[in-house]
């Protein structure tokens, strides 16, 4: 009998606990959480220095009871509010997850955040400041392949790399192997020498970069290499006075001139589709055109086939008689590259007449006998030269859509515009757009990929602080299409960056 009590007993504690618990339930239900669908997405993408807000959605189940919430970036708590706010400071890509928690359980949301840099395609300027000092600006282009209008900075160098002090006098860059390649003169002194530095080509970071006090006599204008650099082979980088230095922009060495041993003209010019890379140099001590290509050379013009500079002379010299004014590259665009091998045009004249000798880009091929050429392709278009203002070092754009080349003689504020594929007379070249005031002096040109825009960089000699200016002119007609005042200081060089 007394176990049955005991069990008797037993029985309505048991009853009693579960009824406990039932009440407990009923009275405090567990509430599962849900990150709603679309209030939050798996990828973000902010440019840097810029904010991205995230408010997400939060449903539970059944009562609503407090919610605790931690955003975590890069494997380490960055916030506990229930919204996220976060200002990209460093470029990069970041494994991100929110986890939102009640008393009853979490619910976890991965993400990925990228923090993208501003500089990534559009156009870039190299200016320097009345003492040397070197400056960069550069204006976004928008994803639809217009201007965005805005130039975000006047000095990414400083910018983006606050403990570099860069040398002065910039004088050069171009994009190659994914480094945007700046060149700067220096002032001639052990602190500021000649440079050469590799920026990250979309985020201008400096990665690496050459300095060059042993050699006094070298002060960069043109470096020549291709969009990607090919290892073990230097490129030639012209100076002031005329003399080559060869880069290897792989290795980042640089020694004098051991193929280019003659001086050349500042006006030089190079073409590359795919593998095939061809770059042409104006002899002045042979009075000749030389070719290198692929890293091969230079071989000089001849009347049967590539010549080396020890057998140039005047029974062989194409060019014999000539002489040098200017030679540059029609740009093409992608549908053109695709049909065309695209040509390079060499302006010579003789006895008062320029000749506009267009040479098909792989024209002078090595070791090929069947690169000959004949003064066929020379078009003599009667000019006496009065007024001719294209000159060696003319700030200058061509195009291969309408097969127009527009021009500065770099001293005024005076675009010309000339085609070179009829028989117009290079000296009869019009005026068709007149830049800024009447002291504005042109220092750069560029064009937009589809060739309708014509980018004219100028500075305003009698203005201070920053007194480079951009006009946008239509290519075919040169009506201005927009007007970007005070973006940079005496602007070097305008290019437009790829991304």
């Amino acid at each position: 009998m007394k176990l049955y009590r005991i069990l008797a007993l037993a029985i309505p504690l048991a009853l009693s606990s579960c009824l406990n618990d039932r009440t407990t339930e009923a009275t405090n239900p567990i509430s599962e959480i849900t990150i709603v669908e679309g209030s939050i997405k798996s990828q973000y993408d902010i440019k840097r220095d810029s904010t991205l807000v995230i408010a997400p959605e939060i449903e539970q189940s059944n009562v609503q009871k407090p919610l605790t919430y931690s955003w975590e970036v890069d494997g380490q708590v960055y916030s506990q509010d229930a919204t996220l706010t976060y200002t990209g400071k460093s470029y990069g890509s970041y494994a991100c997850r929110l986890v939102v928690a009640n008393e009853d359980g979490k619910a976890f949301f991965p993400f990925t955040l990228n923090v993208n840099t501003i500089y990534e395609e559009g156009i870039t300027i190299i200016s320097k400041t009345p003492e040397g000092k070197s400056r960069l600006s550069f204006m976004l282009t928008n994803p639809d392949g217009t201007d965005s209008g805005v130039f975000y900075d006047y000095d990414c160098f400083s910018k983006v790399n606050s403990e570099e002090n860069f040398a002065s006098n910039v004088s050069d860059m171009r994009q190659c192997s994914g480094n945007l390649i700046i060149a700067c003169q220096g002032a001639g002194t052990e602190d500021d020498c000649a440079t050469i530095y590799y920026l990250n080509e979309k985020t201008l970071v400096v990665e690496n970069m050459l300095s060059i006090p042993e050699y006094s006599d070298f002060k960069p204008t043109k470096m020549q290499m291709p969009s990607t650099g090919f290892a073990g082979t230097t490129y030639p980088i012209l100076c002031e006075n005329g003399k080559v230095y060869e880069f290897s922009e792989t290795e980042g060495t640089l020694i004098p001139g051991v193929k280019f041993q003659s001086t050349y003209s500042q006006s030089c010019a190079s073409y590359e589709k795919g593998n095939n890379y061809n770059l042409l140099f104006w002899d002045e001590d042979a009075n000749d055109l030389c070719q290198i290509s692929n890293g091969y050379g230079p071989y000089y013009c001849s009347t049967t086939y590539n010549l080396e500079q020890n057998e140039v002379n005047n029974e062989t010299n194409y060019f014999n008689g000539y002489t040098f004014v200017a030679m540059f590259v029609p740009r093409q665009t992608r549908a053109q590259q695709a049909i065309d091998a695209g040509e390079i045009v060499v302006i010579v004249k003789k006895s008062g007449i320029h000749y506009a000798v267009r040479l098909h880009a792989n024209f002078w091929v090595y070791n090929s006998d069947n690169a000959t050429t004949t003064l066929s392709d020379g078009e003599g278009f009667g000019s006496t030269g009065i007024g001719v203002k294209l000159t060696t070092q003319s700030p200058c754009v061509a195009n291969q859509t309408y097969n127009t080349l527009l021009f500065s003689d770099g001293k005024t504020n005076n675009v010309y515009r000339w085609n070179y594929t009829n028989i117009t007379p290079l000296a009869n070249a019009k005026s068709i757009a007149a830049v800024g005031s009447d002291k504005a002096v042109i220092t750069g040109m560029e064009i937009s990929n589809d060739h309708k825009r014509t980018y004219v960089a100028y500075y305003e000699p009698d203005e201070t602080g920053l007194n480079g200016h951009v006009t946008v002119l239509e290519t075919n007609t040169g009506n201005v299409l927009a007007q970007y005042d005070n973006v940079s200081y005496q602007p070097v060089k305008i290019m437009y960056k790829k991304k």
